[in-house]
């Protein structure tokens, strides 16, 4: 059975944080629902449908930021109080919107993400989670990352609830009090949690959860480890999943499972006959969905999937059918609800309209008169800048909550710019110097009218480091604009993974010197993306990355006064060793620096460097042929004389060329790994070999796989 919905916009509140819109549970059988929403403004906005129009029921003050809204109540009983978040308090109100509870957390930062469970408030801010029963102090626990999420399964054979939290280390940490029962590892950094109740009356002890490089999958949470039921990989290249719900929109007793991304995907899955699930209805708004939730909102016996968006947009996909069809010569007559609804809409317009004008004239003046100071109108910005591992590139993602104008994006190291298919704004390059002012990147991105939200992919350099910022300009008056700044690591393109393989030729680089932890982890930071910012906990700590390029590893370990780094790729020791050294001298601390290289190591990197060289070479020779080939094909009026080789070249021709559009400077970029490769393998050996470059450019260009190595091995 397919899945027909149909949009419906609601009303629009302003800008929405993640997981701040609820459904309160429906008081009568099959009644429509309220709807609770709260917004960066402070205001919580709570609002029921009446004959196809928002009624408010009730609307507060406003306040600090908002950012979560959560449902409680006594167990047992439904849950209708309405929590919310802002700083580091939180507060509670009825359903009529009376205030009964203010709780101050006493919390240093303000809270990230909150759990309500009967009189239990479970809040967590960046790295710390608190547990309070009856607003009393019960657990604490310090987390190794930042928390992106938490919920508490209830009740389980253990005895009492047991919180999950989310960390951005690619972590779900399970537990118990205040002491960690154990760490289920996921695939992406987890930026949402949501229990898995699919039938009424299950033990709840399932969790869904949706990371931001936009994975899905679930897993069930036992008393010693965890079972990993399914994952859903994102094979589309969809956005980063921001919002979960279970809710049963076909109407067949098994709950489906909504998603909501950070590219404004809405999606529905269904499990299907062996529990994977599957895709069953998918629909895309224009900005990144914060809230999700199923439910009865618009009309009586029609279930929706209503959503809260970045800029405040509260839109249901409703069952119940926008259009009418009707047959030749049939009439068709307009309810006498749609009727009022488009004379009351027109009526808006025109005051609108008027009111425009008058704003518009009042401006005028006030900018002629030599007293009146021009106010920045302030605006929000949400960025991303997320390593996408399938393609080793950057993601720059820009949300504004107005219409974008332009975007002007500067770097002092060199990248390249990818195209992606989404984005449909005009990009213009300035020239300029790079050399005196460490200038390599001038681009603007002039957008089409009323885009929000706009996507840039960015390739980096390993060993070029420095920052990119993005100017972005809205279209408002008088013109204002605001700058996000963004680092681009030494080791830009490594990705933390949970562990590396052990049989792999590594090279070693050992650090020791008068240093403290806290001081070489900073520079780890300094070097690598994904290391959490605070110092961890206890005397020593080990990561393990993985270049999403090469698929080469890299093994951190340090401790005070001590620091160990392993990889299989001679040119990332390197690296770090240039960078390292270079930090420990701005702060006057003597670095001992010992390395172990492995000759095999070398070769080893060339293997893995290989099957990309070669696809390039031969879709670089495939691309040389096409315009010959077309040609022939125009002289000769077919193709049935050319060997299949060449007739099959012609057919991909047009997929060929988007491949090679897609991938500049790929093989420059492979040319140049494996120049630092032969430059970093002598360097460690106190040789300068700068002089044999363009010979080794020369093996390249006739490029043999046994040649190359042969090279390196005679040099």
């Amino acid at each position: 059975m397919e899945i027909n919905l149909n949009r419906v916009d609601y009303l629009q509140v302003g800008v929405t944080s993640q997981k701040t819109m609820r459904l309160l549970p429906a008081s009568g059988r099959r009644a429509t629902q309220k709807v609770a929403v709260a917004d960066q403004d402070g205001v919580i906005t709570c609002f029921g449908m009446k004959k196809g129009e928002p009624v408010p029921v009730f609307k507060s003050l406003p306040g600090p930021k908002i950012s979560r809204l959560e449902l409680g109540g006594a167990l047992g009983t439904p849950k209708e109080k309405i929590f919310v978040a802002a700083g580091s308090e939180v507060r509670g109100f009825t359903k009529k919107g009376k205030q009964f509870l203010t709780f101050e957390a006493n919390l240093a930062e303000s809270i990230k993400a909150m759990y309500v469970s009967g009189a239990d408030l479970f809040v967590c801010a960046s790295y710390i989670y608190n547990h309070y029963c009856d607003c009393k102090d019960q657990d604490y626990y310090l987390s190794g990352d930042k928390i992106c999420d938490i919920v508490c399964l209830p009740m389980t054979k253990l005895g009492q609830t047991t919180p999950v939290l989310a960390c951005q280390d690619r972590v779900l940490r399970v537990l118990q009090g205040s002491e960690l029962v154990y760490d289920i590892e996921v695939p992406g950094p987890p930026a949402v949690l949501e229990i898995n109740n699919a039938k009424e009356g299950e033990i709840e002890d399932e969790l869904l959860y949706g990371t931001t490089d936009g994975k899905l999958g679930l897993v069930q949470v036992t008393d010693t480890s965890p079972v990993y039921k399914w994952e859903v990989t994102n094979q589309k290249k969809r956005g980063g999943i921001l919002c979960i719900d279970r809710f049963d929109i076909t109407g067949d007793g098994v709950k489906e499972i909504l998603v909501g991304r950070d590219d404004g995907t809405v999606e529905i899955y269904s499990l299907d006959s062996t529990n994977e699930p599957v895709i069953r209805f998918e629909h895309v708004l224009s900005e990144s969905v914060t809230s999700i939730q199923g439910g009865c909102v618009g009309k009586d016996a029609f279930d929706e999937v209503l959503t809260a968006t970045y800029t405040g947009w509260v839109t249901g996909l409703t069952s119940e059918p926008q259009q009418k069809e009707a047959g030749p010569g049939e009439e068709m007559k307009m309810s006498p609800e749609t009727q009022n609804k488009i004379v009351a809409l027109r009526t808006e317009l025109e005051q609108l309209q008027v009111k425009v004008l008058q704003e518009r004239e009042k401006y005028q003046q006030s900018a002629q008169s030599s007293t009146a100071i021009s106010s920045v109108p302030a605006f929000s910005v949400n960025d991303k800048f997320t390593l996408c591992r399938d393609d080793a590139s950057y993601s720059l993602t820009l949300e504004v909550q107005t219409a974008i104008d332009n975007v002007l994006l500067q770097s002092d190291v060199p990248i390249d710019l990818l195209d992606v298919d989404k984005n449909s704004a005009v990009v213009s390059f300035s020239g300029c110097d790079s050399e005196p002012n460490g200038n390599f990147l001038l681009a603007t991105y002039r957008c089409q009218a009323n885009t929000t939200r706009l996507e840039l992919k960015v390739r980096s350099i390993e060993g070029q480091y420095g920052i990119l910022q993005a100017y972005i300009t809205p279209r408002l008056q008088p013109k204002t604009c605001q700058v996000r700044q963004h680092q681009i690591k030494p080791l830009s393109l490594h990705q933390r993974t949970h562990a590396s393989e052990e049989h792999r030729p590594m090279n070693t680089l050992t650090l020791t010197g008068q240093f403290s932890f806290a001081e070489i982890h900073s520079w780890v930071v300094f070097c690598l993306p994904e290391v959490p910012e605070k110092t961890p906990a206890g005397d020593d700590v080990t990561f393990y990355f993985q270049n999403t390029f090469l698929d080469t590893q890299l093994q951190c370990t340090y401790s005070k006064g001590e620091g160990i780094f392993k990889s299989d790729n001679i040119s990332t020791i390197s690296i770090l060793k240039d960078v390292l050294s270079k930090e420990a001298t701005k702060r006057k601390i003597n670095l001992n620096i010992s390395y172990d290289v492995n000759e095999e190591s070398v070769n080893h990197t060339l293997k893995l460097i290989h099957p990309k060289l070669e696809y390039q070479l031969i879709l670089a020779k495939k691309v040389q042929l096409i315009d010959a080939l077309k040609e022939l094909q125009v002289h000769e009026g077919n193709v049935d004389f050319l060997i299949p080789e060449y007739r099959s070249i012609l057919e991909e021709a047009d997929h060929l060329l988007e491949e090679y559009k897609k991938q500049p400077a790929h093989l420059e970029r492979l040319y140049g790994m494996i120049t630092d490769l032969f430059i970093d393998k002598f360097k460690f050996k106190g040789t300068n070999v700068k002089t044999k470059v363009p010979l080794l450019l020369e093996v390249l260009d006739n490029y043999d796989s046994d040649s190359l190595i042969a090279f390196f091995d005679s040099a």
